[in-house]
C-alpha cells in the first residue's frame, strides 16, 4: 500500500471521527443550556430530557475511543498524526465529563422544585452556564480551525467563570445567614454552581489541548485558579 493511499485513508478516518466530536460537542452545549433553563424555569420535564440525553453523549465517547484505537492500530500514525488522534480522545473525555456535570445539574432541578425559591439564584447560574457554553463553542471552533489564539482566549475566559462562581458563593452565604430556611436550597444551588465551575475547567482543558496540537507546546503559564472557596471548610466534600 502506497504512502499516499495510507495518508488519504488516515485523513478520511480522521474526518469521520472529527465529525463525531462536533456532534458530541453540540449535544453537550445543548445539555448545558437546557439544564440551566430547566433550573431557571423549574421545568422537570426538560431536566429529565437532559438526564436521559447523557446516554447519547456517553455512547459517542465510547464510539470515538473505539474509532481512535482502530486508527492507531491500522494506520500506525506518527508524530503530528498521532498527536491529532490522542487530542481527539482527550477532547471526547472532557466532553463526557461536562455532560455528566450537566446531568448532575438537571438532577437537582426536581429537588429544588419542592423547595422555596431563592431570588436571583437560578439567573446567576444560568449566566454562568451560558458563559461556559460559549467557551465550549469557541474551544471546538478553535480545534476545527487549528486556531491557537482563539484557544488561548478561551483559557483566559475561565477566570471570569471563576469570579462569577465566587460571587454566587458569597451570595448564597448571605441568603443562608439571613434565613435558616434558605440553607438547604442554597446548598443545592452551591453544588450546581460548583458543577458549572468544573465544566469551565474541562472546557479550558480542551482549549489547552488545541494549543498543544497547533504549537506542539503546552500553554506557558500554570492556570491561576480564581476559585477562592475550595479550601473553605464549609464546602469540603462538595
Amino acid at each position: 500500500m502506497s504512502h499516499e493511499h495510507i495518508a488519504s485513508a488516515f485523513d478520511r478516518d480522521l474526518e469521520a471521527v472529527q465529525a463525531q466530536i462536533m456532534k458530541m460537542g453540540g449535544l453537550v452545549e445543548k445539555a448545558i443550556l437546557d439544564a440551566a433553563e430547566s433550573l431557571d424555569s423549574r421545568d422537570e420535564e426538560k431536566a429529565e430530557i437532559v438526564r436521559k440525553g447523557d446516554r447519547a453523549i456517553d455512547a459517542l465517547e465510547e464510539q470515538i475511543n473505539e474509532e481512535c484505537a482502530r486508527i492507531i492500530a491500522l494506520r500506525a500514525p506518527t508524530a503530528i498524526d498521532l498527536r491529532l488522534v490522542l487530542t481527539v480522545m482527550k477532547i471526547s473525555g472532557n466532553l463526557e465529563r461536562i455532560g455528566d456535570y450537566a446531568k448532575n445539574m438537571a438532577k437537582r432541578t426536581s429537588v429544588l422544585v419542592q423547595m422555596p425559591q431563592i431570588e436571583g439564584a437560578s439567573v446567576s447560574l444560568k449566566r454562568m452556564a451560558r458563559d461556559v457554553q460559549l467557551m465550549l463553542k469557541d474551544a471546538l471552533d478553535a480545534y476545527i480551525q487549528r486556531d491557537a489564539e482563539l484557544a488561548s482566549d478561551v483559557i483566559h475566559r475561565d477566570h471570569e467563570v471563576d469570579q462569577l462562581y465566587n460571587a454566587v458563593f458569597r451570595e448564597f452565604l448571605t441568603f443562608m445567614m439571613e434565613d435558616p430556611r434558605n440553607i438547604t436550597p442554597c446548598m443545592h444551588f452551591h453544588f450546581i454552581a460548583k458543577n458549572v465551575e468544573r465544566m469551565g475547567d474541562h472546557v479550558t482543558s480542551i482549549a489547552e489541548q488545541v494549543v498543544y496540537l497547533v504549537t506542539g507546546e503546552t500553554p506557558d503559564e500554570d492556570r491561576d485558579k480564581q476559585d477562592v472557596t475550595s479550601s473553605d471548610a464549609s464546602v469540603s466534600g462538595v
